[in-house]
């Protein structure tokens, strides 16, 4: 059970910087314990003291995001004018920080690059990228796939994302302060999806024309096992055609309609963008990442956009239309996966 927020703040934000002068003054100790960790692995696999450099610049730069969030509340008279639009602007500038620097880490650490290949925009399109609001459904897979995608949303597009997330991640007190503090939700566990949808609607419905949405339909990271269980859920529910659709899908979970659709039936102004990538998507589990990490990280993605008015109105001819999109980005996932493989 989460703890209430006084106690959040009061105890698991002076933690953080505890626990990080404590890492940096032991780091050669923590060095060590993952280098010799690492030697049961082939030396290519060797890649512990790497996680260890990333974890402890994360840490500082948690320390930084509490230490600017504290001023901010202190300049906005404790909190009084945190709601104003200069200090939302501020928050988000704050978030941009953190993600820029953290990509940067990431860079560095973990050489990691990322392509995106995006249309060319048409006349009407770039004047429409930020005179309307958007949103994003993005496929869910790989660690760091949602902060990847804020962090270009922020940094390269200029929108201000809006986003649903898992109450638990409010035990990080860096998201925990930042993201309650601006447009998002976070749900817990077992709520209901009707609860879920609910804050989508919320969220969608006070949209402005730089802001987005951002919701990943599959409800979760794929795995096999999680595939196999979506598919027999969807049969339980008598949806045939959903789940001999969601059979051909290979790399993706099925989407979850009710929540991409109550966004669009909440905001009917804002076009959608679907977001495929591919890359990381194979380290599922921490097992995963210590031993398959590549020395060379590279995240593929593909985006596209479809207008507002190009969106079916129909309940039925939206799942449908929602399932068509999905299967792109499952083909797209295929072709890239055999590139890689093809000699």
């Amino acid at each position: 059970m989460l703890p209430p927020r006084i106690l959040r703040r009061l105890v698991l934000a002076p933690m953080v910087l505890v626990v990080t002068v404590f890492v940096v003054v032991t780091l050669p100790l923590w060095l060590l314990v993952v280098t010799l960790a690492s030697l049961r692995l082939p030396p290519p696999q060797r890649r512990g003291t790497r996680l260890v450099w990333f974890g402890v610049a994360w840490l500082v730069l948690e320390c930084g995001a509490l230490l600017a969030c504290l001023g901010l509340w202190v300049a906005s008279g404790f909190g009084g004018r945190l709601r104003r639009d200069q200090y939302e602007a501020r928050h988000y500038a704050l978030i941009r920080w953190f993600l820029s620097k953290v990509y940067g880490v990431a860079e560095r650490v973990f050489r990691l690059t990322v392509e995106i290949n995006e249309p060319v925009p048409t006349t009407g399109e770039l004047a429409a990228r930020l005179t309307r609001p958007v949103i994003v459904l993005a496929r869910h897979a790989g660690p760091g796939d949602s902060f990847l995608l804020v962090y270009h949303l922020l940094a390269l597009y200029r929108r201000k994302p809006r986003i649903v997330m898992k109450a638990a991640l409010q035990y990080d007190p860096s998201l925990d302060v930042l993201i309650n503090r601006l447009p998002n939700a976070f749900v817990p566990r077992r709520v209901a999806e009707s609860g879920v949808i609910d804050e989508i609607t919320r969220l969608a419905a006070t949209m402005d024309d730089d802001d987005a949405l951002v919701i990943f339909p599959e409800g979760g990271n794929f795995t096999p096992r999680r595939r196999l269980l979506a598919i027999r859920r969807l049969e339980q529910k008598g949806l045939a055609r959903e789940a001999s659709r969601a059979r051909g899908m290979d790399h993706l979970l099925p989407p979850r309609p009710g929540g991409a659709i109550a966004a669009i039936e909440a905001c009917p102004s804002a076009d959608v963008i679907f977001v495929a990538h591919t890359g990381l998507d194979d380290l599922i589990t921490i097992s995963d990442v210590w031993r398959r990490l590549p020395v060379a990280a590279r995240i593929t993605a593909q985006w596209w956009r479809v207008p507002a008015a190009e969106i079916p109105r129909e309940h039925e001819a939206r799942v449908r239309w929602l399932y068509d999109q999905w299967e792109s980005i499952d083909a797209w996932i295929e072709e890239r996966k055999m590139t890689l493989t093809d000699p």
